[in-house]
């Protein structure tokens, strides 16, 4: 795929961007912490990091993320934004989450993946139909959808990179499974890559 990593401001049409042959997503649910991780094939894991090796957290995360968009070659990454209450979070824990966002970007942009930012109430309300849906009911809906669990996942940080990938994978026409429509028209408040934008654009036009 021929993409350049980007955004666009959020879109309300009611339609699915064109995904690409072999379409693959990653989910991210990014933490200084912990770092939820969906990879393409669905399989999650965590990038658990200690507070004591300070702002070398940041490399443990990176240097993770450049093995696996090396290894899974994802079309796409769908990351959570951040939350809709930042600017209530401490200053160390704001710079923390901002420096974080910006050296996953740096990964994506080295590696020529175009990004999406889905914000948490969005996630929530795709999966659950409730956009203040706790961690057990985000993880009970995977159970439902998909007939999935999460192991070692008391922060919830793998569920949410799972839903992450599937909203790629739903907004983009190529849904994982079925969802009611009136969820995945939540999808529309995410910011999703100008590229697929182009693409269907390039389509409808030829």
């Amino acid at each position: 795929m021929t993409a350049i990593p980007g955004l666009i401001a959020p879109t309300t049409r009611d339609d699915r961007l064109v995904a690409p042959a072999g379409f693959r997503v990653m989910g991210l649910d990014l933490s200084i912490t912990s770092t939820g991780v969906c990879r393409p094939d669905g399989t999650t894991f965590r990038i658990k990091t200690r507070q004591k090796d300070g702002p070398r957290r940041l490399t443990v995360i990176r240097d993770r993320l450049i093995a696996e968009v090396a290894e899974c070659r994802p079309d796409l990454a769908v990351i959570e934004d951040l939350p809709m209450n930042a600017g209530r979070m401490s200053l160390t824990n704001l710079k923390n989450m901002a420096c974080l966002h910006g050296v996953v970007q740096s990964v994506l942009v080295d590696a020529d993946v175009p990004w999406a930012y889905v914000n948490t109430k969005t996630l929530k309300s795709f999966a659950c139909d409730n956009g203040g849906a706790d961690k057990d009911a985000m993880a009970a809906a995977a159970l439902l959808a998909d007939g999935v669990e999460f192991a070692d996942d008391k922060g919830g940080d793998q569920v949410d990179a799972w839903w992450l990938r599937a909203a790629g994978h739903d907004w983009c026409g190529v849904p994982l499974f079925s969802m009611p429509q009136a969820q995945r028209d939540y999808l529309s408040k995410g910011i999703w890559p100008a590229a697929f934008v182009q693409r269907r654009a390039m389509e409808a036009a030829a």
